[in-house]
């Protein structure tokens, strides 16, 4: 993909590294990074990674409102922690939307790696999900995620993606340490 992978990697490290630190501006990054992969998974055929992209755009706009009137009384979002219905109910999700999503791109498209793109892809819009409401977990599902993309993207020869999300996967542990920091800054206050 040459130079669209690079913009598109830059801006998607600018994007986590604002998240980390909670800045609201990592949506607006993200819609930008989000665009550009459009382009670079339609060329690599992962076509549900390049689906993710364009529900990552819904996402983001949510997310943007939601970091700024989330919380109560339409005030900034603070983080918390995933409920215990959320934590029984999400992989129940993730395993069906894994076989609906991969079975259709086995069946229908020339999908590189259907079952594993569609695994990725849906507990990746788990995990955004999950950001957008601020909920500290979401960074260690990203962790697990980043590690299994890192092998996919360099198996599919998209090295700059790869290094980004070496660079993600670092950015998700400083996240998850930043986020938990936070949550208990806050429930000490109270």
């Amino acid at each position: 993909m040459g130079a669209v992978e690079w913009i598109a990697a830059a801006f998607g490290a600018v994007s986590v590294w604002l998240s980390v630190r909670q800045k609201v501006w990592s949506w607006p990054t993200s819609i930008v990074n989000n665009a550009l992969y459009i382009v670079v998974f339609h060329g690599a055929r992962l076509y549900a990674d390049m689906g993710l992209q364009v529900v990552y755009i819904g996402i983001a706009l949510f997310g943007w409102y939601h970091w700024l009137y989330g919380g109560a009384g339409h005030t900034e979002l603070r983080v918390t922690r995933i409920s215990r219905r959320a934590l029984a109910l999400l992989p129940v999700l993730a395993a069906a939307g894994t076989a609906a999503l991969g079975t259709l791109l086995a069946r229908h498209t020339d999908a590189a790696l259907p079952l594993l793109d569609s695994g990725l892809t849906v507990c990746s819009m788990i995990a955004q999900w999950l950001m957008t409401r601020k909920v500290l977990e979401n960074w260690a599902l990203w962790v697990a995620l980043d590690v299994l993309y890192i092998g996919l993207f360099i198996h599919r020869a998209l090295y700059p993606t790869a290094l980004l999300y070496a660079v993600f996967l670092v950015l998700a542990a400083m996240g998850h340490a930043q986020w938990a920091r936070s949550y208990r800054a806050h429930r000490a206050a109270r």
